[in-house]
């Protein structure tokens, strides 16, 4: 019996080895196989096993074969915040022929670390390292353009990403004058070859507001915008007043790109590039504050009795500032800096009724005008640097809210407004210091919900009436009857006509 069954477990073993024994082409061996085969078997249960043997070995092998073939070292991929490193990088780097006297001279970089020390006081921000890139990245900005100005407008959140956003003004004489396409070349000629025209309508749209000049009211300021700091600087296009007007009638997310279509009702003429524009132009207007008594109105040449609206201010030397308590309990102590939008998508109205080259002094045209209906009403809105107290409310809900950012140490705190109309507009003052900021998403309040416009109702039909009632075909006794009734009416005619002729010879 001994010898039996050593004789069995020698032969076993044998059996084993057997099945050890690896394949010189796949390096594989059957009693791994058969083991994993017989595992995937009692893990899975599948029915009639029998008959899908065959494919769950093929699929065990292929499963041991693919985790051989994937052995190989895969090289690291590189991450978001890798890639967005190597594109700061130039931010951190010094240009070989940089003077130290140059950086020394004034410049219009702004100071952004005072900025973001003050408005971490006032409990806003983007943090100390991100302020510190964006200073670095507005040096970039004022080293690549010949600009006299320049500051943090703010930032504006997207859902894909955000905008960093800033305000600049050209040197004078050193504007970027924009392409514009007339109307003549944008309007293709037509020769009038067929000999039956088609018949041409009549309509004529509304005449179109004509855009602010730059460096004047919505475009008095130039805006540049990047994603990231380290990034390009893109300029953001000039504001027509259609823009300002369809953006008041829409609430659209950024998406973070410029070329995106802007899908909406009413319809937005241009993409996203020109939306963003027309939303900061509304932010500036509404929330761009400064103390009282900062800037002074600036000193216009021209006649005395000319009551259009200053659009120019100056600062004032005599300003001492205004104590941080005063400003944070009244807000007669700010005043806004940026003109006001009218209604027309404009800061200072156009009459569009008035036609040009007409010379309104000319006596032989006075009983026309006469004739013609009453010029429009000239749109006029708040003076340049009105004070805060005169903002009226929107849904019962204040305009601003003020308040001192420590109680505690009053004596270094800073003065904080708030705007409710635009969430995440913000202003801060502390002696003669003062900015404003913006970080949101550059919607404005709507009040408890939003209900989008509705579309106008659809057109009604014409008017049905025998004038445009199609007939019916007449039958050959009614076209016979009607044949002479005309004959025996152009009869009767004739011989009036020849009566009329004699009665006319008799008195000669």
């Amino acid at each position: 019996m001994e010898s039996e069954d050593s004789r069995r477990l020698q032969s076993a073993a044998s059996l084993k080895a057997f099945l050890l024994k690896s394949s010189t082409e796949s390096h594989l061996n059957l009693y791994d196989h058969l083991t994993g085969l017989l595992l995937k078997v009692m893990d899975e249960h599948p029915p009639n096993v029998v008959d899908v043997i065959e494919d769950m070995s093929r699929d065990v092998k292929r499963a041991v074969l693919e985790e051989q073939q994937s052995s190989l070292r895969e090289l690291p991929e590189t991450s978001a915040a890798e890639l967005l490193a190597e594109q700061q990088r130039s931010l951190f780097s010094r240009p070989e022929d940089a003077d130290q006297e140059d950086e020394l001279m004034e410049t219009p970089l702004p100071n952004v670390s005072e900025l973001g020390f003050y408005l971490e006081q006032a409990g806003v921000g983007l943090g100390r390292e991100e302020t510190q890139r964006l200073f670095l990245a507005l040096k970039q900005l004022v080293e690549s353009q010949v600009l006299l100005h320049c500051r943090l407008w703010g930032k504006i959140l997207g859902t894909e990403s955000s905008y960093i956003v800033a305000e600049a003004e050209y040197r004078e004489g050193e504007e970027e004058e924009e392409p514009s396409l007339d109307e003549d070349e944008a309007e293709p000629e037509t020769e009038d070859t067929e000999t039956d025209p088609l018949p041409q309508s009549t309509y004529k749209p509304l005449p179109e507001v004509p855009k602010e000049a730059l460096g004047t009211g919505a475009n008095k300021y130039v805006y540049y915008v990047c994603k990231e700091p380290g990034l390009p600087w893109v300029k953001l296009p000039s504001v027509s007043p259609a823009q300002i007007t369809a953006a008041r009638q829409i609430r659209k997310f950024f998406t973070g790109r410029l070329d995106n279509p802007v899908v909406s009702y009413p319809p937005f003429p241009g993409n996203e590039a020109n939306y963003l524009r027309a939303q900061i132009a509304r932010i500036s207007a509404g929330t761009q504050v400064s103390p009282q008594g900062f800037f002074q109105a600036g000193e216009e040449e021209g006649d005395e009795e000319d009551t259009s609206p200053r659009d120019s201010y100056e600062a004032n030397p005599d300003f001492e500032g205004l104590p941080v308590a005063e400003m944070a309990e009244t807000l007669s102590s700010w005043v806004h800096h940026v003109q006001h939008i009218l209604q027309q998508g404009r800061c200072t109205w156009v009459n569009l009724a008035a036609k040009p080259g007409e010379d309104p002094n000319e006596e032989g045209e006075a009983e026309e005008k006469e004739e013609e209906p009453d010029e429009p009403e000239p749109e006029v809105g708040p003076p340049l640097l009105t004070p805060l107290s005169q903002d009226a409310e929107m849904f019962s809900t204040p305009p601003w809210t003020s308040k001192v950012s420590s109680t505690l140490t009053s004596q270094h705190a800073v003065a904080v407004l708030r705007s409710n109309l635009w969430p995440g507009s913000c202003a801060y003052a502390c002696g003669k210091k003062f900015e404003n900021i913006y970080v949101g998403w550059g919607l404005k309040y709507a009040g408890e919900g939003y209900s989008p416009p509705v579309p106008p109702l659809p057109q009604k039909e014409y008017p049905s009436g025998p004038e445009i009632t199609e007939a019916l075909d007449p039958s050959l006794e009614e076209e016979q009857v009607l044949k002479e009734a005309l004959e025996e009416q152009q009869a009767a005619q004739e011989e009036l006509q020849d009566s009329g002729d004699e009665a006319e010879e008799d008195d000669d």
